[in-house]
């Protein structure tokens, strides 16, 4: 199993749907499990650190015409250019983001507080030279999107937990950024998302990080090293 594919996707795998939304892993087989997300808001969809695939457009036409794509990780261009250009709209980024707007080949627009007029409350999870993120939440639905701090692919859990911080963020987890919510549903940017009880599976991730990080390391070292 390759860490990252790099290659075009010839297909994809669908994960999260429910009524306003559908996510998308255009790599299965990758360990990255990079995930991908479109969103229905007022009959127009938003797309957010999307990797493309063939047919992914037919996904997006099921919920709308396309408004716009937002990076929510400095990190995660991935293609969302291609996707914006194909769809002639902006990409959106937080104002946060500096450097990133000269490596994205597309028009490009900034928020803040809120996602242009989507009702989406932006919350920024971290801002350092090193790592910029932040995270959507609508209070309507109660969808909570987090791009990178949490995830659920697996080297992002330890023992049974269905929820896990951040490898590199377990240490020092994002409680007071990501510890007011209580979600319905929990969105990431790697593995499939937490549909069901998805507040207490945020609880405990945040309470359990450090607790738990020896056995995430332990198991991380453990894949790597040779047979």
């Amino acid at each position: 199993m390759n860490f990252r594919a790099d290659e075009s996707a010839t297909d994809f795998l669908e994960i999260d749907r429910f009524d306003d939304g559908v996510g998308w892993i255009a790599h299965p087989d990758e360990a990255m499990e990079r995930a991908s997300h479109a969103l229905e808001i007022d009959g127009e969809v938003w797309v957010f650190d999307p990797v493309d695939a063939e047919g992914i457009d037919d996904l997006f036409a099921e919920f709308g015409d396309v408004a716009g794509v937002a990076i929510l990780l400095d990190r995660h261009k991935r293609d969302a250019a291609e996707i914006a250009n194909r769809h002639d709209v902006p990409v959106y980024l937080p104002r946060c983001f500096e450097g990133v707007t000269e490596e994205i080949d597309a028009p490009v627009a900034r928020f803040s507080g809120e996602l242009s007029n989507t009702g989406l409350e932006a919350h920024t999870v971290v801002d350092n030279r090193f790592w910029k993120e932040v995270a959507l939440y609508d209070p309507d639905d109660g969808t909570l999107l987090v791009p990178e701090s949490v995830g659920t692919t697996s080297y992002f859990l330890a023992g049974n937990e269905r929820l896990g911080v951040h490898p590199m963020r377990r240490p020092v987890p994002p409680r007071e950024e990501l510890g007011g919510f209580a979600p319905e549903r929990i969105l990431v940017g790697h593995g499939p998302g937490i549909t069901t009880d998805a507040a207490t599976a945020l609880e405990d991730a945040l309470a359990n990080s450090r607790r738990h990080t020896p056995r995430l390391y332990a198991t991380m070292i453990r894949q790597l090293l040779p047979v």
